[in-house]
């Protein structure tokens, strides 16, 4: 959906009539709507109200700037036109300006005499100044005004800034875009809370009792056991991971300190060996009903930990 600018052209009067009309066309042209002072009389409090809401109701200030500063408004001791620059630039305003070439100028004033500054010329020369040290271009004829319109209207129309005006008949069309967008808006958080939800969850099941895999594994790696020879041929010094993978099938199915379990394998295994591997939670000692003895078997953790190592390996060697 495109929006039309709203477009307030500004100028002194009589020497600008061509100029002006051939903005006006250029706006229009452009799709877009011209307003201008020549709707009004100057040296009027109550207009000079009604041409600030204009301004103010405007999208962009369009300025050409001719020869003459223009009538004086008492109350700023400037030209209207100067006023009404002013104005705009204070309020924030999107301002451009078109300004007569000197050559121009002398053959305007050559028709015309009168349309060459001569009572304010300083004043003139100020407000000048100030137009050509922000957005401003020099023309020489009609074409250069409408040329100008157009470029500096199409830069606008990518404003987002810029409000515009709609038809009236589209209006339902931006509320339904609205709502659309406001629901996106909704069903986008909902998600983005899902999805850390799922983060969460995630790294929750990548830790092992609150351990990252590689930060235990590695742990494992660097602290050492000696097997005693009821559980080696020899006594053997191996890693804590190294000794967790090899005793796995006896932990799955758990050790006890029954006073009736005479066997040293199992006695080393419950008094030497489980107790290097409770404190990470791989091992866990579970109350046996009925009986006075406890069982030191694998934990969920402890089997989560073993079935990641197997499938890294498996994808090492494979």
């Amino acid at each position: 959906m495109k929006k039309k600018l709203q477009v307030f052209i500004s100028s002194t009067y009589t020497d600008m009539i061509e100029e002006r009309q051939a903005a006006v066309s250029a706006v229009l042209n452009s799709g877009h709507i011209p307003a201008g002072m020549e709707l009004f009389k100057s040296g009027d409090k109550s207009q000079k109200e009604t041409i600030k809401r204009w301004i103010d109701e405007s999208d962009v200030y369009m300025l050409i700037l001719g020869g003459r500063y223009g009538s004086i408004d008492e109350e700023t001791g400037k030209s209207y036109t100067h006023w009404e620059y002013d104005y705009a630039g204070e309020i924030g305003k999107r301002r451009f300006a078109v300004v007569i070439e000197d050559n121009s100028l002398r053959d305007k004033a050559m028709k015309n005499p009168d349309f060459m500054e001569r009572e304010n010329y300083p004043k003139y020369q100020d407000f000048k100044r100030d137009v050509l040290g922000n957005i401003s271009k020099f023309y020489e004829d009609l074409k250069d005004i409408k040329l100008t319109v157009m470029e500096s209207l199409k830069e606008y129309e990518a404003d987002d800034k810029l409000v515009g005006w709609v038809k009236a008949d589209q209006i339902s069309n931006v509320e339904d875009t609205l709502k659309e967008n406001a629901k996106l808006l909704k069903d986008n958080a909902k998600f983005k809370t899902e999805i850390e939800t799922l983060k969460k969850r995630q790294n929750q099941n990548n830790l092992i009792n609150g351990w990252d895999y590689e930060e235990l594994k590695n742990t494992l790696i660097k602290r050492d056991i000696t097997l005693p020879m009821s559980l080696s041929e020899i006594e053997e010094e191996m890693t804590l991971l190294q000794c967790f993978v090899r005793m796995a099938d006896r932990f799955s199915v758990g050790v006890t300190n029954s006073a009736r379990n005479k066997s040293e394998t199992t006695r080393a295994l419950y008094y030497h060996v489980a107790p290097k591997f409770l404190p990470y939670g791989l091992l866990e000692k579970v109350k046996v009903a009925g009986v006075q003895y406890e069982r030191i078997q694998t934990s969920k953790e402890g089997f989560k930990f073993l079935a990641k190592y197997n499938i890294r390996n498996a994808r090492i060697m494979n």
